[in-house]
C-alpha cells in the first residue's frame, strides 16, 4: 500500500484532502479535530483553504491515514497517484 504524504499537497488541495479524509472515516470535524488534538476551528481553517496545517498535523494526519489501510486507498490515488513517480 502507498504510504502518502499530506505534506507533498499544495493549499487548496490539502484542505480538499483533509476533508475527503474526514468524511471518509466518517468524523465530524470536532471528532476529527479531537483525534488530532487541534481546534474545530483549526479543521475548519485547513478545509476552507484560509490555513496548512502545521508539521506536525500533517505528521497526525498521515499517520491517521496509514492507520486506515485499504480503506483510504481511492483516496490515496486521487491524491498521491502523481507523486510517486
Amino acid at each position: 500500500m502507498l504510504i502518502a504524504k499530506p505534506s507533498m499537497l499544495k493549499q487548496p488541495e490539502v484542505g480538499q484532502f483533509i476533508r475527503d479524509l474526514r468524511l471518509l472515516t466518517e468524523l465530524t470535524q470536532e471528532q476529527f479535530a479531537a483525534t488530532l488534538g487541534v481546534t474545530y476551528n483549526t479543521v475548519n481553517r485547513w478545509e476552507r483553504g484560509r490555513m496548512k496545517p502545521s508539521r506536525l498535523a500533517l505528521k497526525q494526519i498521515e499517520q491517521l491515514l496509514n492507520a486506515q489501510g485499504d480503506r483510504v486507498q481511492p483516496l490515496t490515488k486521487k491524491y498521491f497517484s502523481e507523486t510517486q513517480d
